[in-house]
C-alpha cells in the first residue's frame, strides 16, 4: 500500500525531506496535495487532513505521513518512523537516536533559514519586515551558516565509518537531508553559502554523492521536484545575502 503525504502543493517546503527518502528508497506515495481534487485529492483533501474535527490526534501542521490507519506530522517524526522501514537508518538503536539527533539539528538550521525573511511574525509580508530581516540574515550568514555546516563537516570527520556518510558506512535519511539543506542555502544565500562551503569539503562531497544517487538523480530530473522559489523556507533575496 502506497504511502500518503500531505503537503502544500506548489513549493518543497518542509515536505522535500520526507520526498526525498521516499524517492530515494523506491517507495510508492501519493502527493496528496498535488493530485486531482475531483478524484478526492488536491487542496480539499490536504484540509480536512489538517482540520478534520473528529482526529484524536491532530496534526499542528503539515507535513502528515499516512500510513494505513496511522497519521504522523512533523518532519522529524515521519523520518523516525520512515527510517527503519526504508531502510534509510542503521539497526541499532544508538544508531536511529544519532540519526534522530542530526536530523532535528538540521530541522534547526532550516528554521532560522526561514526565519531570515520572517524574523518578526509569519502573518506578515517579507516587504513589512525588510530592516529586521537584513539584520536576522546578516547573523545568519556569517555566524548560524558556518556553525551548522561545521557541525555536520565534524560529525563527518568524527564517522568511524568514514567520512562519506553521517552515520555508519551507508545512506541514511540524515544525508538526504543535508543535501536538501545545502541545496536550499545555495539557493537562498549562494554567496555566504559558498563562503562556509569553502572550509567544509566533506559537506559538500556528501551532497553531491547524494545528487548522483541512482533514484535521487532521477527525482531530481523529474517534473516531481519543483523548482525552489520565494514561497518556500529558503527563499532568495539578493538584498540578504553579501
Amino acid at each position: 500500500m502506497a504511502y500518503q503525504l500531505y503537503y502544500w502543493p506548489g513549493l518543497q517546503g518542509r515536505g522535500e525531506f520526507v520526498r526525498l527518502a521516499l524517492e530515494a528508497a523506491g517507495a510508492p506515495y501519493t502527493d496528496v496535495a498535488r493530485g486531482d481534487a475531483a478524484q478526492g485529492q488536491g487542496m480539499p483533501a490536504l484540509m480536512r487532513c489538517l482540520q478534520d474535527p473528529s482526529a484524536v490526534r491532530p496534526p499542528f501542521a503539515c507535513p502528515v505521513l499516512v500510513d494505513g490507519k496511522l497519521e504522523i506530522a512533523q518532519t522529524a517524526a515521519i523520518l523516525l518512523y520512515l527510517g527503519p522501514r526504508l531502510k534509510l537508518v542503521g539497526a541499532s538503536e544508538a544508531d536511529r537516536i544519532w540519526t534522530h539527533q542530526i536530523q532535528l539539528t538540521i530541522a534547526d538550521a532550516v528554521s532560522e533559514a526561514h526565519d531570515t525573511h520572517h524574523p518578526v511574525g509569519t502573518g506578515l509580508y517579507y516587504e513589512d519586515q525588510k530592516p529586521e530581516a537584513a539584520k536576522a540574515a546578516q547573523a545568519f550568514r556569517t555566524q548560524r551558516i558556518p556553525k551548522f555546516l561545521g557541525w555536520l563537516e565534524t560529525v563527518l570527520e568524527r564517522n568511524p565509518k568514514g567520512d562519506k556518510h553521517l552515520v555508519g558506512a551507508r545512506l541514511s535519511y540524515a544525508d538526504l537531508s543535508l543535501f536538501q539543506l545545502v541545496e536550499g542555502l545555495l539557493y537562498a544565500f549562494p554567496k555566504a553559502t559558498r563562503r562556509a562551503a569553502k572550509k567544509t569539503p566533506r559537506v559538500m562531497a556528501l551532497r553531491d554523492r547524494v545528487a548522483q544517487h541512482r533514484r535521487v538523480a532521477a527525482y531530481l530530473q523529474s517534473a516531481r521536484r519543483l523548482p525552489l522559489n520565494e514561497t518556500g523556507i529558503f527563499r532568495y533575496y539578493p538584498e540578504l545575502d553579501a
